[in-house]
């Protein structure tokens, strides 16, 4: 008899969790503003908000905090964390953050101004609001089969070439320095990105004679995908795939709090020394000195360790199993999600699951707050909300996807755990008649509304 699958980990540590009854969740919700973002975290009783920061470090990341160099310049723990850089990623210059968003913010501010045109597939809420809020234009080159949920296709997070031939013979090139690719690409519904297409769009930049910049947060989950679908390359490791995938770019941002699994961390790699001098400007204006940035010594010994345990497969196929094993689950009770299963979430299609509740009123909110009052999970909104408005028209822009996302940390829950979510959600979805009305808006930000929005029930 073949063995089961097992995790390639045993639990150390635990933290307690409590559960709540449905009144109280009821008043925790209304309380703010049917926001999950304003909830505290005592209120929930699974937490699938996000993976970004919140999956548990490993006996060796822990020892690597108590090495930490707090130096102000030169630490040991930036050599550590520059040597990881250029082993697994082959970067020669980097820039420490002290997350993602912080990474762009810096590298933006060398390469976009009013007016760019930045085309990507499916940029995320943070990548979107640094290039809006820089009068610049952030356009979607995604392919087309990343829009059908029920569509099985390997690599739904592919850049669509032609698209981006469009964007030249519409616009003026000279506002078009760079294209980003983000791996995996979340918004599409974690879906990865094939290394022929980091190829192709490799050779169509080195046409257009543009840079490449990869959105890195899920870079390892994207190499265990090429490992497990792509053709070539079942017989590599996680490692020399991720080698060859940074062949193709010129420059990355990193949220580190993902795939390196930190709590807190980011950074900017990238090839040409010029670059690395503009960036670095900006680096100590908004983040801190060159050989710190935003970080704490200890978490960039942390972040080091994990970049290193973070390609492994053993680790990424525990890891993305788990966030199969839900996928599965839900699809057996008849859910809508985006398939084939991503890496670091299962994405629920609102608009199929709820389909009598209007795109005015936000059918992936109003699926999300269901699921919080159903059982205490928190998903998170990838829908009209996350897509803002049109910075010139002001209209709310509904994209062709919304979603709920339901992020799985790292090493953090148990298949328990993802057995009580799918019976949940299949609550929900038996119940789905009686819910007929969504939400709307009584008071949001100007940009990256959905952190901070107000909504009232309808």
């Amino acid at each position: 008899m073949e063995l089961p699958f097992s995790e390639s980990y045993r639990i150390k540590m635990v933290a307690p969790i409590k559960k709540s009854t449905r009144q109280e969740r009821e008043a925790w919700i209304k309380a703010a503003n049917y926001n999950l973002f304003n909830l505290k975290s005592d209120q929930v009783f699974i937490d699938l908000l996000t993976d970004s920061g919140t999956g548990a470090m490993s006996e060796q990341q822990w020892a690597e905090l108590m090495l930490g160099d707090e130096s102000y310049a030169g630490a040991s723990s930036y050599y550590k964390m520059k040597t990881a850089i250029k082993n697994i990623l082959g970067f020669d210059y980097f820039l420490p953050t002290h997350q993602g968003r912080a990474a762009e913010n810096v590298l933006f501010s060398v390469l976009v101004e009013a007016g760019d045109i930045v085309p990507g597939n499916s940029h995320f809420d943070t990548t979107k609001g640094h290039i809006e809020f820089r009068k610049a234009k952030a356009i979607d080159c995604t392919i087309d089969e990343a829009f059908h949920t029920e569509l099985e296709y390997p690599f739904k997070g592919n850049v669509d070439i032609k698209k981006l031939q469009k964007v030249f013979d519409e616009n003026d090139a000279s506002k078009i320095k760079f294209f980003i690719v983000t791996i995996t690409n979340n918004t599409s519904g974690g879906q990865p990105v094939s290394m022929e297409n980091l190829r192709a769009v490799r050779k169509f930049a080195d046409e257009k004679e543009v840079m490449v910049v990869i959105d890195s947060a899920r870079f390892a989950e994207n190499a265990y995908f090429i490992k497990t679908r792509e053709k070539g390359y079942e017989n590599k490791s996680i490692k020399e795939i991720v080698a060859e995938m940074y062949t193709y770019a010129d420059a990355m941002t990193m949220s580190s709090k993902k795939d390196a699994i930190v709590n807190m961390g980011g950074f900017i790699a990238m090839r040409d020394k010029e670059l690395f001098d503009k960036a670095s400007t900006f680096n100590i204006m908004f983040e801190g000195y060159l050989t710190y940035g935003g970080m704490s010594g200890r978490d960039m010994n942390a972040l080091a360790q994990g970049l290193d345990e973070g390609t492994e497969f053993d680790y990424l196929e525990t890891r993305i199993k788990q966030v199969e094993y839900l996928g599965n689950r839900l699809i057996e009770f008849g859910i809508p999600i985006q398939k084939p299963i991503g890496g670091h979430a299962v994405f629920i299609d609102a608009k199929r699951m709820l389909p009598s509740i209007p795109k005015e009123e936000f059918p992936a909110q109003t699926l999300a707050i269901e699921l919080y009052l159903e059982a205490g999970i928190r998903g998170v909104e990838i829908g009209a909300i996350l897509a803002d408005r049109d910075p010139v028209t002001r209209e709310n822009r509904y994209p062709d996807l919304e979603l709920v996302r339901l992020a799985i940390p790292r090493r953090t829950y148990t298949n328990n755990h993802m057995d009580v979510i799918a019976v949940a959600v299949k609550n929900v979805f038996d119940r789905k008649d009686q819910i007929k009305k969504g939400v709307k808006i009584i008071k949001e930000a100007p940009i990256m509304r959905h952190f901070t929005v107000a909504l009232e029930r309808l």
